[in-house]
This record gives C-alpha cells, structure tokens and sequence, in this order.
C-alpha cells in the first residue's frame, strides 16, 4: 500500500529539533499494574498527558525513553508513489525493555511495541520527509510510572506514549571539535549510564553550554573509575578508525565499556564493516584515551545525531590535542553512507532491518483530549463508563512482557 504524500507547507530542509511542528497526535497505551494487562493503542491528537502530580515519574525519575527514524522510499525506481519504514525498531524495543528493568517499569511486548510504533507513523505519515531530503520521522516514545505513589516504590499505572516529530539530524553533517569532561562523571561503575534513561542526559546540559562557549560542539566522557578509558558522546556512541598495514585492512575501534548505551547506529555500522571483512576487520576493546591519538578518524553516532565527524578532541586537564584530519571524508563516512542508503532504499537490506509501515487506513480510535477515568469505575463494565472503556480498549488483553 503505497504511502500518503508528504505535506506541502513544510520547508524539509530547514527542520531541527527545537522546531516542534504540531503533528496530528501520539499513540498511548497503559498498564495496570494489579491486573498485569496493557490497554490496545489509542490515538491522541493532543500533545498533553495527564499525570498525577505525585507519580514516581516527576518525583523520582521513574522514567525512560527511545529514539528511532521512519524514512520515506519509492516503491519503485519507476514509481512516484513512495512507502514508509522503520529502521530497526526491535532493537529498540529490547533496548527500551532493558532500560525499563532497570527502574522496574513493565514493557510491552515486542508485538505491542511494534503494532504502537505503527500507528504512530500511521496517523502522522504525512509528516514522513520526502525521500530525496536528508530529513527523516523521528518517533519518541516515553514511558513513565504515571499514577500517585509516594512511596518509594512502582505506582498502579504506568504509561507508554509515542510520539514523532519530523527532523533532520541533530548535529548537522560538518564536523566537530571535541572536549573531553574532567569535572563530571556521566556514570559510576556497575550503574545507570547502560540504560536509556532521563537522569542521564539533563545533568550534562549545563556542561555542554559551557564547552559551546569555548567552542567545542560536543563533549566526551571518559571512565569514572580510572579516568582513562573512552565510554562515550554525551549524545552519542564513539567510533574510530585506523589502517593496520600488517592486515591490510581497515580497522574499526569501539570501545568496550558497561557505562555506554548500546547504540542502534553504532551496532549497524559495526555489522556492515562485518559483512565487507575482505576489507574491514573490528576490534573492540577498552580505549585508553591515549590511544585515541592513534585514530585517523572518529565519529559520534547516534539516532538523532547519525554519523557526526569528529574533528578534534581536546582534554585540557593534561593538555592533550588530537586532531582527525580523514573524519570529514574518510572510511568510516563511508560506512555510514552504506547505512543511510539502507535506510533510503537506495541499497539492499539483507539484515532485515526495515519494518515496513502499513495500514494506513486501519488505525484507532481518535480522542482529543482523553479524560482521566479510575480504573474501579471503568472496570463497572456498563453505562457511559463501560462504553469509554470498551470503545478506547482501555482493557485490552495484550500482556506485558
């Protein structure tokens, strides 16, 4: 089925993530706890979502997040008419299932993700970019305990809400100078900075500012215990580069680390210098910061920020500069265009990578603003209640995984 056409009063070329164009709506679903059931998905065109004051999630960051692109491509070299996927979205859906145990949140299974996701795309394909842009759907789903508890402990209810903006990636595509933070640990050892959760990135943000006044673009964080060893972008995985003329081979560094976050464009590049290894071999290992010097190339990767060269890193603590002089255009460029042009349709997906959107017409139920309802009353089955309940499919029979 081919896709609806992308909107006309957009200018595609020109979005950003502070753009935060009204869209036609989010998809939620909801967990009872003392049931152990999710509800079917429901569409919201408003943008707001009604949480008590004294959820886990405002007073104790019970809360966690995903990131992932939906992309327009043609149904056919010869064809105007353009379909819509998503890329790797089961990758996704085990990461945000890791992420929830960590901060004990139930998360739905990977068929409930997927048919959520769905729909998302599905109400709001028309804010799917063309294809011949650089731009993509970007879709953010939250999850978050939502019901009163000031317990120090999980709440009754817990929310999952989906939600796109179309973007283009986050950083731009023009390289940038590196600082590394000496003066703040972004994780401790044997602690949060695996999971994908909102406790790690806002304590960096005052950090960030700071290295943009002194103009680096981005900053990287090394180990907390050591100091020494390479774990990440504040917003984005670290890859690097080097020639090994004993193997003839490129060679592509990741770093070995149980502080980072496992990154979806990190883990398909890998798996694409992989699949070439007539050309590429990858070694992962624990990166010294000294050894960082040895890289002819380095890129920050992620959802948001796809493959972003790096420039230089600086750490001012021990006065050390190195300069990527092969980033802006060099081999790992290269194997991140492979994956955009996965992504674009423009190569094959032999991995199976792209879920298809479908459907587009079978959607659910539109609310404008939902009313909050108890769940002792809607259970009550009858009446204007029961009708509520049985038409948003507030008690739909999908488990939690």
């Amino acid at each position: 089925m081919a896709a609806p056409p992308p909107k006309a009063d957009i200018d595609w070329a020109n979005l950003s993530l502070a753009a935060n164009l009204t869209v036609n709506g989010h998809i939620e679903i909801r967990h009872s706890r003392s049931t152990n059931t999710w509800s079917n998905p429901v569409f919201v065109s408003s943008p707001n979502i009604s949480i008590n004051g004294l959820s886990p999630a405002l007073n104790y960051g019970q809360q966690c997040y995903e990131g992932l692109k939906a992309f327009r491509v043609p149904l056919s070299s010869s064809s105007p008419q353009t379909k819509i996927h998503i890329f790797r979205p089961k990758f996704h859906s085990a990461r945000l299932s890791r992420s929830a145990a960590s901060i004990m949140l139930p998360c739905p299974s990977e068929a409930l993700f997927l048919e959520s996701l769905r729909q998302a795309v599905a109400q709001n394909a028309e804010y799917v970019p063309p294809h011949d842009t650089d731009s993509y759907l970007y879709i953010r789903p939250v999850l978050f305990g939502s019901s009163a508890n000031l317990a120090l402990s999980p709440g009754e209810e817990t929310i999952l809400a989906i939600y796109v903006q179309p973007i283009r990636p986050y950083h731009g595509s023009d390289a940038l100078d590196g600082l590394v933070l000496d003066e703040f640990d972004r994780a401790a050892p044997r602690g949060m900075g695996q999971f994908k959760v909102g406790g790690n990135y806002a304590p960096v943000w005052r950090h960030q500012a700071r290295a943009k006044e002194m103009g680096y673009g981005i900053t990287l964080h090394l180990d907390s215990k050591e100091r020494e060893f390479v774990e990440e972008f504040s917003t984005s995985g670290f890859l690097g580069h080097y020639t090994s003329t004993q193997k003839k081979k490129d060679v592509l560094v990741v770093p070995v680390t149980e502080s980072a976050i496992a990154s979806t464009t990190a883990d398909s590049i890998i798996r694409l210098a992989e699949l070439d290894d007539q050309h590429w071999t990858v070694e992962k290992k624990e990166l010294r910061f000294g050894e960082v010097g040895d890289l002819d190339e380095v890129v920050a990767v992620g959802t948001a920020a796809s493959a972003v060269p790096i420039r230089s890193i600086t750490r001012l603590e021990t006065d050390q500069k190195f300069v990527f002089d092969k980033s802006e255009n060099g081999k790992l460029k290269g194997l991140a265009g492979r994956m955009a042009d996965i992504q674009r349709g423009r190569a094959t997906d032999t991995e199976d990578w792209c879920w298809v959107v479908d459907g587009y017409e079978n959607t659910s139920v539109a609310v404008t603003d939902p009313v909050e309802v108890k769940a002792a009353e809607l259970r009550g089955g009858g009446g204007l209640f029961g009708a509520i309940a049985a038409r948003l499919g507030l008690w739909g029979s999908a488990k939690s995984a």
